[in-house]
Formats: structure tokens, sequence, C-alpha cells
């Protein structure tokens, strides 16, 4: 049953990171109508809304690619049907790895919010 709600994590995370990253490809990262918060000053500067869109576009892709990654091993516990499992060292490894691929979503986010800064 664990193995099935971290393989869920995992494709859920990278559905999402998808999801904000075909924003990113789309040049709609400053629309507020799809619910992110930028700051006016990186909406009325058309190079600095290019940048916003470039990087949701890049990080969240990488994101995807990562939890699609984790995808691969948790699958072939699942499909063994039982012939196999993880160590705990291994679900930690898991653990670990999934804090990580949520840091690089949220990385672009919050380097939006301090491009009107830079």
């Amino acid at each position: 049953m664990a193995y099935v709600l971290i393989f869920t994590c995992f494709a859920v995370l990278a559905v999402a990171s998808l999801l904000a990253a075909r924003v990113g490809y789309r040049g709609q990262a400053c629309n507020r109508a799809i619910g992110y918060d930028v700051p006016a000053a990186v909406k009325r500067d058309p190079a600095l809304e290019r940048q916003a869109n470039q990087l949701l576009a890049f990080w969240c892709t990488g994101a995807a690619l990562l939890s699609l990654a984790a995808l691969v091993p948790i699958g072939s516990v699942l499909l063994s049907g039982g012939g196999r499992s993880v160590s705990p060292w291994g679900l930690m490894a898991f653990a670990v790895y999934g804090l990580a691929v949520v840091a690089v979503v949220a990385y672009p986010f919050e380097k939006i919010k301090r491009l009107s800064g830079d």
C-alpha cells in the first residue's frame, strides 16, 4: 500500500510540474487568472516577463522529469507482485528525493517574486 502511495505522489507531482511548465511555455506566467502571484514590476517589463516564463518552463520541466524518473523503480516494485520490496533506507531516500523535487518546483516561483529587485 505504501508503494502505491509513493507512486501516486510522484505521478501527481509530475503532472502538476508539467502543467506549470506548460504555463511558462505558453508565456502566461504573469496571468493573474491562472493564479500565480507576480510582482507588478515583472508584469510591466516585457524582459522580466519573458524571464519569468523561461524560469517557469525550464525548472518545472526539470522537476517533472525528476518525478517521472522516480516512477521507474517504484513501478518495478509494484509490478513485481510482491516479489520485491524497498528497504527502510530506500524509503527514506525516496522521501529526500521527493523533497528535492519539490524544492526544484518551488525555485522558479520564489525567483519570480524577486525578479523586480534584481
